[in-house]
């Protein structure tokens, strides 16, 4: 016969174990739980689960007292309670199990975006395990589950990228990580990071930018405030780095690159970081071109570029593979027409350039128009 959990004694027993400051909390539980108050119990829960000298406590509360009325939770709570009594458990193991057992309580039709946080966080503890096939697979399951789903919880997608870029970052990859970084950072508050999470997010971000094998254009970064935790730092010339390789600046990036032996990743991967820095050159010099005058010497390129021009040829190849542009080259008369230039998110400078450009055309367009005016004029005055 199944005995009734006594929960009077088993909070009375944790409030003699807890603080002074954190002993109202028990009564506090028995007084809501008796009056079948669920929801001020589950949000008290919560707010204690918040306090700092409440872990110790965190594992009994949700296995002896919250497990007695889960059903009364909403899920996505409930979720949040076990989240925060997993980080307790000193081996990961025990994390994964007792978040297993999670997962198929919210494994359900109306509860598949809440068992999609838990899938993802019990991934998390297996990243900690090297258990990276099955944290792909979590991946992938879920990923299918948001597309499918109208409406997400901005948590529940903020679970999703954090774990998702912690992934990429262990497997080197470095674009994904990048992409999964930015949309985590979407979905939070960075004001309420801490400073340490901030430094090292921006200090990834950074690296996976320049690491990175299709990623050509580094204004969302730049313009994201993560990136201001690098200044005053060791790694504060990453953040100049970043600045002149989305101008294009090779100058700039010549000046940086004897910090790349505080970095062996960045010293390890110096080749490919000068190819790199070209193609954003070449980049950047077609997008300040006028719309007009998109036909480039190979000698103007190499000026842009510092390259020989015998190489010249082989670097817009490389773009036109990669999508950078859409163009021509005419290897008789060395001159490389672009059509398209892939587009970019600016920083100020180059809006800034952008706005010249357009004041320009709106003065010729001016000049236009006044001389068909007077050209109309004399038409009609013969």
């Amino acid at each position: 016969m199944e005995i009734d959990f006594d929960i009077p004694k088993f909070l009375s027993q944790e409030r003699h174990k807890a603080p002074a400051n954190l002993q109202h909390y028990f009564s506090t539980f028995e007084d809501l739980y008796e009056r079948k108050l669920w929801h001020q119990l589950t949000l008290k829960v919560l707010e204690f689960f918040k306090e700092p000298a409440s872990g110790p406590f965190q594992i009994p509360i949700y296995q002896q007292f919250v497990s007695q009325w889960e059903k009364q939770i909403n899920a996505l709570s409930l979720v949040s309670i076990a989240l925060k009594a997993a980080t307790h458990f000193k081996d990961p193991n025990d994390a994964v199990e007792f978040l297993e057992i999670l997962v198929t309580k919210v494994d359900k039709p109306d509860t598949k975006d809440v068992h999609v946080h838990a899938v993802m966080e019990a991934a998390n503890f297996k990243l900690k395990l090297n258990q990276l096939d099955q944290v792909k697979k979590a991946i992938d399951s879920s990923e299918k589950t948001l597309e499918s789903l109208d409406s997400v919880d901005t948590a529940i997608y903020a679970s999703f990228y954090r774990v998702s870029a912690a992934y990429y970052k262990a497997k080197g990859e470095y674009a994904a990580y990048y992409k999964s970084a930015l949309l985590y950072l979407a979905c939070v508050n960075v004001d309420e990071l801490s400073n340490e999470e901030k430094v090292e997010r921006a200090y990834d971000l950074a690296i996976a930018a320049l690491l990175g094998e299709m990623i050509y254009n580094f204004g969302e970064l730049l313009m994201h405030p993560v990136l201001d935790a690098l200044t005053n730092t060791q790694n504060d010339w990453l953040r100049s780095l970043l600045f002149a390789f989305n101008s294009g600046d090779i100058g700039k990036f010549e000046a940086l690159a004897p910090h790349f032996a505080k970095l062996p990743l960045l010293q390890e991967n110096a080749a490919s970081l000068s190819r790199k820095i070209c193609l954003m050159s070449l980049i950047e010099a077609v997008f300040r071109r006028a719309g007009d005058s998109r036909d480039i010497p190979f000698s103007d390129i190499a000026a842009e570029t510092r390259l020989p021009v015998e190489e010249v040829e082989h670097l817009v190849m490389k773009a036109l593979s990669l999508n950078l542009i859409r163009g021509s080259i005419d290897q008789v008369d060395q001159i490389v027409t672009v059509t398209w230039v892939q587009p970019r998110v600016l920083d100020k400078d180059q809006i800034d350039g952008m706005r010249r450009r357009l004041e320009d055309w709106d003065n010729q367009v001016k000049k236009i128009s006044g001389f068909l005016s007077e050209q109309g004029g004399e038409v009609f005055a013969q």
